[in-house]
């Protein structure tokens, strides 16, 4: 009798505590954000690590010792400017750690550029100063190897601060935006080759390479500012699919001489890459051209201030070579290793600049990231998806392909950040229903001691009522995919449930994984609270289930992904608990034009359809990103419209919602203009929401609760 007794009051203080989730708990009071280690960086001897404590104060930790309380490095008191405490956003040291370069004041410019105002602070004189008030706000600043200079970027061009003498000295003179930009990257380098920082000291630090984008032919667009009494025009260099680069050229200036000489590439369209070897005045500089089919590798050499430079290899391929950061050139200063998947999947290969290639790691399964490589002990440290696409591991092995060891047994999303001396990493373990928990370990994996373990937010959630994300593989007419489910808090497999259908989709994106996915988990969540099944499935196209999976969309994008989603969504919805006269689709961008997609070509299938910032036709979009999966417009002009949902607006029989922000400036508010004109000329009905000057993330002060507000109505009187 004491049992059940017990067992009732156990339920009846769940339902008492239990709340109901909200937007407004999600997106405005952000009460399920679980903690982060932050801050956290390695010191040289590898044994050491400095975090920010007291708000601008930075201690100094042993990795050994758990009851280490720290010693101060920095005393944020005394970081003074006109007599005001100076806050930081984020700090480096030089490499013999006698010197700090801190960020303050960084302003976001795209979604990976941004300007600051650095300053710089002597460890042994105690003495701050600014970098250079005379060109402020700068960017990518960095100090030399030898700690005697710092480089950075201001105005488009290359500066050079010699911090003895206190002198400044311009190294290009050219800069000019929208004209020519020394350094740093164009918006399309920036958005789809995901780098701002276009230049690198020489180990010797003697000399700088660099890369020079004359932008000057590249066409122009421009979006309102709704700020003012007028509307400001905001500029800048855009190519869509089929128009102009800019010209790139890659230097080498020599800062005792200041000259500058070209590095010959031979024929190209794009340097996506230019990498520095750690040890000798060695450059390994990577070309591609514009089909982005070819990819070349160059060593270039700068001895007694000549530089050459020879090809040593090529991959190609009949779609796209994929560009990445995992590469490393190796101290022997005769190869590097580098991940390719010209054999079907992605693994690890050393490439010698005499051309011969030796594979590494093998097997029916894609390498993710590359790590770091042990000169000392020859490992090489990487993530795999060998345990599913859904699940990411870490491994170590030798650099001959034996004694491959797996460091992170238990399943889920697990990283690792590697400190100095590859002694030590940072590991983060989450799973999709346990938020993310970081420990020190060893390199071997054996863990060192738990540095957050978050179970203060787990135990909170327990109060909370969710419905775990559950994984499952389903057969689309004959294609097996990927898909998670939530099901309804409460479910009841008697009855019916309408389906929330929460897509991407784009080429190399997988949003079915193991792992915490932060608010978005938590919006679904309270959808699964108001009766709602979520369901979300990875098309062909997507990553990590090998080359010929992803690659199986080249020159069509669209064709293939939305008949996966939706052969997936009607294979799902033959269970008995599915609705299937109630079924919505979501998307954001690629997502977005899968859900536009969802809303024209499966008009049967879906109710109603929420489109978030999407692409309408790729020939608005930029051709970095376009051309490696499509070709140009002119090339490939069917394969263009033939999935472009502007040309399937009169299908539309549900429900269509479409948002976007005014300043976009990735994927243009000039596609749900189009939209809304094929809309309008054949008579459909729409609903329109539009975030004046916000970008593609749509965020910022109240705009993410009002957002997300606005779908779950949408959601909610519609489905």
């Amino acid at each position: 009798m004491k049992k059940y007794l017990l067992f009732a009051f156990t339920l009846l203080s769940t339902l008492i505590f239990a709340q109901d989730l909200t937007v407004e708990r999600i997106w405005k009071n952000y009460e399920f954000s679980p903690k982060r280690i932050s801050g956290f960086k390695s010191m040289n001897d590898g044994e050491h690590y400095t975090s920010v404590k007291d708000g601008n104060s930075i201690y100094k930790y042993s990795l050994n010792d758990v009851n280490d309380k720290g010693t101060v490095v920095l005393d944020g008191s005394k970081l003074l400017v006109d007599g005001k405490k100076l806050e930081f956003d984020d700090y480096e040291f030089n490499s013999d750690e006698t010197k700090i370069l801190l960020l303050t004041n960084v302003e976001s410019i795209y979604r990976r550029s941004f300007q600051a105002i650095y300053y710089l602070y002597d460890l042994i004189s105690q003495k701050l100063s600014p970098l250079d008030p005379g060109h402020s706000p700068q960017t990518l600043a960095e100090y030399s190897p030898d700690g005697s200079k710092v480089s950075f970027i201001h105005g488009n061009d290359l500066f050079v601060k010699t911090i003895s003498s206190g002198k400044v000295e311009k190294l290009t003179s050219d800069g000019k935006r929208n004209k020519i930009i020394n350094g740093t990257t164009d918006w399309v380098y920036e958005e789809e080759f995901s780098i701002t920082k276009a230049y690198g000291w020489s180990p010797d630090s003697k000399y700088i390479a660099y890369l020079r984008f004359d932008e000057k032919e590249v066409p122009e667009f421009s979006m309102d500012m709704f700020e003012g009494l007028y509307p400001e025009q905001y500029t800048f260099k855009y190519p869509k699919a089929g128009e102009v680069n800019s010209i790139i050229t890659a230097h080498c200036i020599s800062l005792e001489s200041k000259k500058v000489q070209q590095i010959n590439l031979g024929n190209y369209e794009y340097i996506p890459r230019l990498n520095w070897s750690s040890k000798s005045n060695q450059l390994i500089v990577q070309t591609m051209n514009r089909h982005q089919s070819e990819l070349n590798y160059w060593l270039v050499d700068v001895v007694k201030g000549k530089v050459s430079s020879k090809n040593f290899f090529t991959e190609k391929s009949q779609t796209y070579v994929d560009i990445d950061d995992n590469l490393l050139i190796l101290k022997d200063g005769q190869s590097i290793l580098r991940t390719s998947e010209e054999n079907g999947y992605r693994h690890i290969f050393q490439l010698k600049f005499d051309g011969s290639v030796k594979q590494i790691t093998s097997g029916s399964w894609d390498v993710i990231d590359f790590l770091g490589f042990d000169e000392s002990t020859q490992q090489i440290f990487y993530s795999s998806a060998e345990k599913g696409a859904i699940q990411k591991s870490i491994y170590s092995i030798q650099l001959d392909g034996n004694n491959k060891r797996d460091l992170t047994a238990t399943l889920g999303s697990n990283e690792a950040e590697f400190l100095n001396g590859m002694k030590y990493f940072v590991h983060t373990y989450s799973n999709a229903n346990q938020a993310p928990a970081y420990s020190l370990c060893k390199s071997d994996g054996s863990v060192v001691r738990v540095l957050e373990s978050n179970q203060a937010f787990m135990d909170k959630l327990k109060k909370e009522r969710l419905s775990p994300k559950q994984f499952i593989e389903i057969s689309a007419n004959g294609v097996k995919l990927n898909a998670s489910v939530i099901l309804p808090v409460g479910f009841d497999p008697t009855k019916k449930y309408p389906m929330y259908v929460n897509v991407y989709g784009g080429p190399g994106h997988n949003e079915v994984l193991n792992a915490w996915d932060g608010n978005d988990y938590f919006f679904h969540q309270l959808l699964a609270q108001k009766g709602y099944i979520v369901f979300q499935v990875d098309p062909r196209g997507t990553m990590y289930q090998g080359a010929a999976f992803k690659k199986s969309t080249y020159l069509q994008l669209g064709k293939l992904e939305i008949e996966d989603v939706l052969n997936a969504v009607k294979e799902y919805s033959k269970n008995s608990f599915v609705d299937a006269s109630r079924v919505g689709i979501m998307g954001w961008s690629y997502g977005g034009f899968m859900a536009s997609l969802g809303i024209t070509k499966g008009a049967d299938v879906f109710k109603m359809a929420i489109a978030v910032a999407p692409v309408t036709n790729w020939r608005y979009y930029d051709n970095i990103y376009t051309e490696r999966f499509m070709r140009t417009p002119k090339e490939n002009a069917d394969g263009y419209d033939r999935n472009s949902p502007i040309n399937y607006v009169d299908n539309i029989k549900g429900k269509y919602l479409l948002i976007h922000g005014s300043a976009d400036d990735n994927v243009h508010y000039q596609n749900s203009m189009e939209m809304i004109t094929a809309l309008v000329k054949a008579n459909k009905q729409f609903d329109l929401f539009v975030y004046p000057n916000k970008n593609h993330g749509i965020y910022g002060g109240n705009t993410r609760n009002h957002l997300f507000q606005l779908m779950l109505n949408f959601i909610v009187e519609n489905l």
